[in-house]
Parts: C-alpha cells; structure tokens; sequence
C-alpha cells in the first residue's frame, strides 16, 4: 500500500482539526456548567439539605446539539464544522438569534493548530501525541476566558500523559519531565504567594500552577523560562489592546491560562528554533 504524501497527512490533520473543534465547543460551553452543578450538589450534600431536583445541565457526549436560544435541536447541516456557522450567517435557522463567534473560531484554531502539528512531527506517534495537547489546550484556554477556570479534569490528565510520554522517552526524558512539572508549579505557585502576601491578593488561580507543571511535563524545564516570558508578553500585548479599545475594565481580572496555553504550544512547535535564533543572535554556542 502506497505511502501517503506529507501534504495529505496535513489536510487530513486540518479536517479532523474541524471536527474536533466542534467538539470542543461543546466542551468548553458545557463542563463549566456540569462541574457547577456537581459543586452545588456536594455542597447541598455537606449541609445536609435535601437534594436538588433542578435537572442536570446537559451532558459532554449524550445529548446532541442544540440553540442555546430556543434549545431546538441542530441538524446535520447546522452541525458542519466552520461552513455551517458561515451558512447560516451566524444566526439560528430557527430562532434568528445570534451565534457566538466562538463557535467557527474555535472550530478553525483547532484545524489550523491540528494542520500545524502533522506538519511539524509528520504522521506519527508524536504527531498523535502533540493533537492531543492542542485540544486540551485549546478547551482550556475556551473555559479560562469564559469562566476564569481551569478544570482539574482536563490539566490533570495533561500532566500525567506527560509524564507517561516521558517514559518512552519521546519529547523529554523521565527526569526532566519530573523536573519540569514540579518547577512548573512550585514557580508560579511562589510567585501566587509573594504576590498575595505583599497585596493581600490573589494575582492567578491555581489552575495556572497546574497547566504550567503539565507543560512541563511535556516539555522539561529548560522551556518553562521561555513560556513565563511569552505568556506575560502575550497577556501584556491583548490585554494592552483590550484596555485601549476599552473592550476590557482595567479593575476586571483577566484569566492567564490562554496565555500560558498559547506559549506553551508555541514553544512546543518552534521552541528548538527560536532557542537556536536567539543564540545567534545573541552570539552564544
């Protein structure tokens, strides 16, 4: 059987990209509101007061999708990922009200990022490997910009595929991802606790710590300065623009996951050769 062309892989990597996205729309809309009532129930639970008969949000996989508006089922035109959006000119066919552009954007990163991996590792394990941390990055980074949570659903089981990957070895050797996880966290969780005891604030959640020490799992401790420093740059940049647009209050706090999350996933494509730039530019061997 005939091998398949690189170009190929990566269209094949970009459709599936789409479908995923749509995916993890549903996702990144609907686990924030599932683990809220599952909180409330425990809650309820603890104090001792009768259970709440309020019906559960709907499920990740069971129940198909629907108009957050009118709640009217999707068909499997509406269903189509990104063209379906565009189709229906960013309305519900049958209610007219708006759809989040969220929907084909989200859609869309996950085909371009998906594209991008294959291209980069080409068809192989690796590749597999690095689909799997664009998606939970890309659901992360949905969920922390519209609830400013990080579920330890999603970073957890990162953190330990990394270190799982790690015993093959296939990005980084065992001890470096054990190295990077724990640095990863106990950074930002020192920088957390400087920041509160001089402030008396909180300045991050601890879903930041927690993504960081997955990312360094993956990718050891030699990336974890890279990424502090290009998701402070990347958070200084949008959140810069935000203000200045007036899109964003400056006393309003803005979730750092998708930063991390975006450097993160910079640094695992393009790491090696931006390491390898700034020393030449820099003149060190």
């Amino acid at each position: 059987m005939p091998e398949l062309p690189l170009v190929l892989w990566i269209a094949l990597a970009g459709v599936l990209g789409l479908l995923v996205g749509s995916f993890l729309n549903v996702v990144i809309l609907r686990l924030p509101e599932r683990m809220a009532a599952g909180w409330r129930q425990e809650a309820r639970e603890v104090l001792e007061l009768e259970a709440d008969v309020t019906p559960l949000p709907p499920g990740i996989v069971r129940e198909p999708s629907h108009c957050p508006h009118c709640k009217h089922p999707l068909s499997a035109m509406d269903n189509i990922p990104l063209f379906g959006w565009l189709l229906l000119r960013g309305r519900c066919r049958y209610c007219q009200a708006k759809i989040s552009i969220q929907y084909p954007l989200v859609e869309l990163l996950s085909g371009v990022l998906s594209a991008v991996i294959v291209w980069k590792f080409g068809p192989s394990w690796a590749a597999l490997a690095g689909l799997v941390l664009t998606w939970t990055l890309i659901a992360l980074s949905g969920i922390d910009f519209r609830t400013q949570l990080l579920p330890d659903q999603l970073t957890f089981p990162l953190l330990w595929l990394g270190l799982v990957l790690a015993l093959l070895p296939m990005f980084v050797t065992a001890p470096s991802a054990i190295i990077g996880a724990a640095i990863g966290y106990l950074s930002l969780w020192s920088v957390y606790w400087v920041f509160k005891l001089l402030t008396g604030k909180e300045g991050m959640g601890h879903g930041d710590f927690k993504l960081l020490a997955a990312l360094g799992a993956w990718m050891g401790p030699v990336s974890l300065l890279p990424m502090i420093l290009l998701s402070s740059l990347i958070g200084a940049l949008v959140g810069g623009t935000l203000i200045a647009l007036r899109k964003h209050e400056r006393d309003i706090p803005m979730p750092f996951g998708p930063f991390i999350a975006a450097a993160g996933w910079v640094w695992f494509v393009a790491g090696h050769g931006l390491l390898q730039g700034y020393m030449q530019l820099t003149g060190l061997r």
